[in-house]
């Protein structure tokens, strides 16, 4: 799919920056550019009841759900520049479970918007919240920011935490811990 308005505001950006859009390398990096946007910001076409699929089932389950080291990225809406790294996520069923891709599904329709870490892990746990009604959620993003690391303070091996706990994770120390634990953030 094309989209000439991304096309034309790549090529004046080019010019902008004092590159030569004509020349051979640039030549056909608009129409990259275009492409590569669309796919960037899908998650703003995409339908949650879609991604879910009729994939939420009864069951009796009652342990703690865990879908852990899901990678992401996402662009910082402050720069347009990429974040990334992996987010953990868990529920305590309430006699409904997900399939476990759909976890994945919608750290990735959040993911490809333009986000901030905080707002994006806040998404997840109430979307996950919304659509089971659990006990509890639980979700830690860990997050690479771009922005950080190529401009401003220049940090590259710093990491971003956010975290989000609804239900029996905020509630309870001792559920909050298990999670921690298994996901292997508990350093205490």
């Amino acid at each position: 799919m094309e989209n000439k308005n991304i096309e034309k505001l790549t090529t004046q950006l080019l010019k902008e920056i004092g590159e030569d859009p004509s020349r051979e390398g640039l030549l056909r990096t608009p129409k990259r550019v275009s492409k590569a946007w669309q796919f960037f910001a899908k998650g703003y076409n995409q339908d949650l009841e879609k991604i879910i699929n009729n994939a939420i089932f009864n069951e009796d389950a009652k342990d703690m759900v865990i879908v852990r080291d899901v990678e992401f990225f996402s662009l910082c809406e402050h720069h347009l520049i990429p974040f990334f790294g992996r987010a953990h996520v868990g529920y305590l069923p309430n006699g409904k479970v997900v399939g476990l891709s759909k976890i994945p599904r919608i750290i990735d329709m959040f993911s490809r918007r333009l986000q901030v870490q905080e707002r994006l892990t806040r998404q997840i746990a109430e979307t996950v919240k919304d659509i089971l009604d659990p006990v509890g959620v639980a979700v830690i993003m860990e997050g690479q920011h771009m922005c950080m690391q190529m401009r401003g303070v220049e940090k590259q091996n710093s990491w971003t935490t956010t975290s989000s706990m609804l239900g029996k994770f905020r509630e309870s120390d001792r559920t909050r811990t298990e999670f921690l634990s298994i996901i292997g953030l508990n350093r205490t």
